[in-house]
């Protein structure tokens, strides 16, 4: 098989501002993997707490192991091969979107089918990050009534404190009272476990759905506490990595949040969905920063979710990629072969 590799810079149509900094752009690296009929595309969205901080690094990560594996055989053996190798997951992710769309090309399927999976149902939402109520005044009908969405995640964990979180989250009540929206919340491991206790008393009467990461990454034995006599569910993300963190939580916790560059790609949220279902939690998958590519993947195991949050290309300016459609307000896969995502020009 043939492996090439490419990067584009992404720039954000707004800059996106969370517990832990701001973005307004990045670089992600695509691979391709080829057999002479087909070609399938994968997407890293490089982060350093994903082990692989530039697509330069993501691009040796995966040289340096295909180096030792010339013959790539299935998603499976290639995943497993990779963890045992410590590839970073944002680049093994790449490399096993890109198997599991040629699988699926080679199967004339499109990878939903192939992953036996049902069509999403449920709508994705579209995420609003950290800033002062005046801006998210103006923000908000943008990337509500412009996209006809009606389901919005706000980001709190201010560095300002939970005050600064009230602000902002009150700015969105006003929204609501004029234009009806479903509100969950993720603090980004941004809050202690004394402001989580408060907050999640005060959003549970505030129409919040529920909070995502409440703490911060290493703080998970602090979950039992926050866990007993929650008002709202508890959904963990940067605290579930693989599906191997979640018996460790599974007592404290209501769902997992997945995303494909933390667990590794396809073959890792397939991993996570299941242990998810052993342990009765409910299944999330979000995003981080990537084009319609990594999206197409994504939207390809969402219809088993029970939230779906993969709105990132909808915010770039623009997305060099296609495939990840709204419809309806769903972020939905393609009756085509492979996962759908395509660039739009050939670059």
């Amino acid at each position: 098989m043939q492996i090439a590799y490419k990067t584009l810079y992404l720039k954000k149509l707004f800059p996106l501002r969370i517990s832990r900094g701001v973005r307004d752009g990045q670089s992600n690296l695509y691979v391709s993997v080829t057999d002479g009929n087909y070609t399938g595309w994968g997407e890293t969205s490089p982060g350093e707490s994903e082990g692989a901080a530039t697509p330069e690094a993501a691009q040796e990560a995966l040289e340096r192991f295909l180096a030792t594996k010339p013959d790539l055989t299935s998603p499976f053996e290639t995943y497993d091969a990779g963890l045992s190798s410590n590839i970073a997951p944002c680049a093994l992710a790449a490399l096993d979107i890109a198997l599991w769309d040629l699988l699926a090309k080679k199967a004339g399927l499109p990878l939903y089918q192939l992953l036996g999976f049902s069509k999403p149902k449920q709508a994705t939402s579209i995420t609003i990050g950290i800033m002062g109520p005046n801006e998210a005044k103006e923000r908000l009908p943008l990337i509500l009534e412009n996209m006809g969405l009606r389901t919005l995640k706000v980001k709190l964990g201010s560095t300002d404190g939970i005050e600064a979180d009230k602000a902002l989250y009150n700015e969105v009540l006003d929204y609501h009272k004029k234009y009806p929206i479903s509100i969950r919340v993720d603090a980004n491991g941004g809050w202690s476990l004394d402001d989580a206790k408060h907050m999640m008393q005060w959003l549970a009467a505030r129409e919040c759905g529920y909070v995502e990461q409440p703490l911060k990454e290493g703080q998970e034995y602090d979950l039992s506490q926050l866990y007993k006599n929650r008002p709202l569910p508890i959904f963990v993300d940067e605290s579930c990595r693989f599906a191997t963190d979640i018996p460790k939580w599974a007592h404290a916790v209501d769902g997992v949040n997945m995303k494909l560059m933390k667990c590794g790609g396809i073959t890792g949220a397939l991993r996570i969905i299941a242990t998810a279902h052993a342990f009765k939690l409910k299944t999330m998958i979000g995003c981080m920063g990537e084009s319609s590519i990594s999206i197409a993947a994504a939207a390809a195991v969402s219809g088993i979710l029970d939230h779906i949050d993969l709105d990132s290309h909808l915010n770039l300016d623009p997305d060099p990629c296609e495939g990840a459609p709204l419809v309806n307000e769903i972020t939905m896969p393609l009756d085509i072969a492979g996962h759908g995502g395509a660039f739009k020009h050939n670059l």
